[in-house]
């Protein structure tokens, strides 16, 4: 009895995903055969919506520039993430669109189009599954390739991560317990750890350490500054803190984008700090 039900039950499945693939294409042709008209766009509408979203992002923005301070990075993280998931609502990019003279990709603020964009919209949605599946299929060995092409191994990958986020735990242990900077450098766990997550670095990217080397003596030499070695292994210290920080915030914990990187206040300030030390 169950096999008979589960057998219905599969053919039932069957069917309606042929209901749903002929649906699909229903629309796709009937958005297809409007494709040629000339789309009337509100672009009042537009105007306005995009008025009031980045009024609202701007206040994300300034509640998250005023949650200064490790303490608040989490707090900090949530409204920069808030404000940047608004520019990506395709009401927003419609009406961006729009007011760049450009078609809306996701049929909003439309006039007399509208109501074809709208009928292909459900084909296409129930669609959009099937095809990230097969996407998905087609592109699930692409990392492994990258990083093979790249030198590294995904095992090599996944210990680099992993070394900058202990790098990061172990110092900050250390210079709570009373060490300075130097003595933190000198330590044998981190110097241990700092010399693995080279040799990965030089493996993933080779030439990568004697060109940062190259850029560090061209700075230098364009200030005209010549340093002592207490303040070069001071800079070379907060260079490494600001790497290690920034491979932190793009990493899995935190996934910044490079310009919330450059806006995070804790990067602000220590990039501050090593420009001034390089005068």
């Amino acid at each position: 009895m169950a096999s008979m039900e589960s057998a219905e039950d599969e053919a039932e499945r069957v069917k309606g995903g042929a209901e749903i693939a002929k649906q699909a294409a229903a629309g796709l042709a009937l958005f297809a055969s409007s494709a040629d008209a000339a789309i009337e766009v509100d672009k009042d509408a537009a105007q306005k919506f995009k008025d009031e979203t980045d009024v609202k992002i701007k206040a994300l923005e300034d509640e998250a520039a005023a949650l200064t301070g490790k303490d608040n990075k989490k707090a900090r993280t949530e409204k920069s993430k808030e404000a940047s998931s608004l520019k990506t609502t395709p009401e927003y990019i419609d009406a961006t669109r729009i007011l760049k003279d450009q078609e809306p990709k996701n049929g909003h603020f439309c006039k007399k189009p509208a109501a074809a964009a709208a009928a292909a919209a459900p084909a296409a949605e129930a669609a959009a599954p099937a095809a990230a599946a097969d996407d998905k299929k087609a592109g699930k060995d692409k990392p492994k390739k990258a990083a093979a092409a790249a030198g590294i191994s995904p095992a090599e990958r996944k210990e680099l991560d992993s070394l900058k986020d202990d790098i990061i735990k172990k110092k900050k242990e250390l210079k709570e317990g009373g060490m300075s900077g130097g003595q933190i450098n000198k330590d044998e766990a981190i110097t241990a750890m700092v010399a693995r997550m080279n040799e990965l670095k030089e493996k993933e990217n080779p030439g990568c350490l004697e060109a940062a080397k190259s850029e560090k003596k061209e700075s230098s030499k364009k200030s005209g500054k010549k340093m002592s070695k207490e303040m070069e292994a001071e800079v070379g210290a907060l260079e490494q803190e600001i790497e290690e920080y920034r491979a932190r915030l793009a990493g899995p914990e935190f996934k910044y984008s490079k310009k919330e990187i450059a806006a995070d206040p804790d990067m602000q300030d220590m990039t501050k700090k090593l420009k001034d030390l390089q005068k």
